[in-house]
């Protein structure tokens, strides 16, 4: 985990200068909050307009692999980006937000200490928008991966009382996740 923590730092760091909105998300963040398993790659949502790149590209060269035109295209088509820490070659893949559920994420995020008292903050989403951000991707993956569920699983029981189910059943049933989340919660009372 420390390679993730470091690689996850650094990025998060150069976004906080830039004041670039951005939240953990992701496999990371449902290891936090629920079971911690290996991952070889971090997720990261994060508001990146155009005049943060080159900016973004010139704060991260030194220490990853960065492609300034890949990150410049990803912006015009709305899709996500990739940055690679060379001493490590952990990867952090930069999701932009194209919808509502995503900006939600992102004004919901709060800071967390990854490592306790030490180092900075990083945002990190919700325990219920990681939840949720799961089960989407496991619907949209045509139900197929078990890791997605399991890591919903996992926060679900560690998280429990603490979580709002009221949120999540609303955002759920916009996502059309509904049959999901039950299904998760009424395993986890059991």
């Amino acid at each position: 985990m420390a390679n993730v923590i470091d690689a996850l730092s650094h990025v998060a760091r150069v976004l906080d200068e830039l004041s670039v909105p951005y939240a953990v998300v992701g496999s990371v963040a449902s290891s936090l909050f629920g079971l911690s398993r290996a991952t070889a790659d971090a997720d990261l949502l994060a508001d990146l307009q155009p005049a943060h790149v080159a900016p973004f590209s010139a704060a991260l060269k030194d220490d990853f692999y960065v492609d300034e035109e890949m990150i410049r295209k990803a912006l015009r088509n709305r899709r996500s980006f990739n940055v690679i820490h060379t001493g490590t070659f952990f990867k952090v893949d930069v999701y932009l937000p194209a919808d509502e559920f995503s900006r939600e994420e992102l004004a919901r995020r709060r800071p967390e200490r990854l490592v306790d008292g030490l180092g900075q903050a990083i945002y990190l989403a919700t325990p219920e928008d990681t939840i949720l951000a799961k089960l989407r991707w496991y619907r949209l993956g045509g139900g197929t991966s078990e890791r997605q569920l399991s890591d919903v699983a996992g926060v679900v029981r560690v998280q429990g009382g603490r979580l709002d189910i009221e949120y999540l059943r609303a955002w759920a049933a916009r996502l059309e996740v509904s049959d999901l989340l039950e299904q998760v919660l009424e395993e986890a009372a059991n």
